[in-house]
């Protein structure tokens, strides 16, 4: 009698399979970012790459873009450098540094490699990266207006970190929204708060007026320092409960 043997497929994971597996940020990164940091993930998969290494790739692409922004602030204030060749850089190197940053949990999740240790770098990553990202953003709206009040940098640099955290508590257990509303109208409202929407807007003002980014900074201070109020009083009301 002939013996027949099953033989196990092996574990050809496609792009949907990653994007499936992404944990969201709006409607902008789901739309754009997060399929990119998709296709990222399967390209690393098939690389035989771990998913550090595609935190990595962020921090040093994302802090590469924004110490060249910084480096030639002065010069395009000074009309010596073309604005549309550093808002460019900023628009593609700032976009693929945060689609890497949302490749690396996809890949992690699809194949079962992420831990505790991976989970902190690419938060303490992000955190880099954000922190070069603001001194971006400072630097092109020092050299454009020198009078630009420390006081407003100071709080543009502090309520910006606002995202970032809020995005860290919203991950555990004891996750909540404060509007769980999904509708149309509602996720185009929370584009001021969708990271890829908001550096694609920032990286599109330094490529078509960077002397618009002092505004682009008092904006994003009043948004997310009003959202850090909100927050609070979310927070207090919920624990009197």
């Amino acid at each position: 009698m002939q013996s027949t043997t099953t033989l196990t497929e092996p574990f050809r994971p496609t792009v949907a399979d990653f994007h499936r597996t992404n944990r969201g940020g709006g409607l902008f990164s789901e739309s754009i970012s997060q399929w990119l940091g998709a296709t990222f993930a399967l390209a690393a998969y098939r690389l035989g790459l771990r998913p550090t290494a595609l935190t990595v790739a962020n921090l040093v692409l994302g802090l590469a873009t924004s110490v060249t922004v910084v480096a030639l602030a002065g010069r395009v204030a000074a009309g010596e450098v073309p604005a549309w060749v550093v808002g460019l850089l900023a628009l593609v190197g700032w976009q693929v540094a945060y689609a890497l940053d949302c490749a690396d949990g996809q890949l992690a999740r699809v194949t079962g490699t992420g831990s505790p240790a991976g989970a902190r770098v690419d938060v303490l990553c992000d955190v880099a990266a954000q922190i070069a990202l603001v001194a971006a953003l400072s630097a092109t709206a020092v050299a454009q207006y020198p009078s630009t009040p420390t006081w407003l940098v100071a709080a543009f640099a502090g309520t910006w970190m606002v995202n970032l955290v809020t995005s860290v508590m919203q991950a555990g257990p004891n996750a909540a929204s404060m509007v769980t509303s999904t509708s149309l109208p509602v996720r185009l409202a929370k584009l001021v708060r969708d990271y890829g929407a908001v550096i694609f807007v920032a990286a599109l003002v330094l490529l078509l007026a960077p002397a618009v980014t002092l505004w682009v900074m008092v904006a994003f201070t009043l948004v997310n320092g009003g959202f850090l109020l909100a927050s609070i009083a979310f927070s207090a009301r919920a624990s009197l409960r």
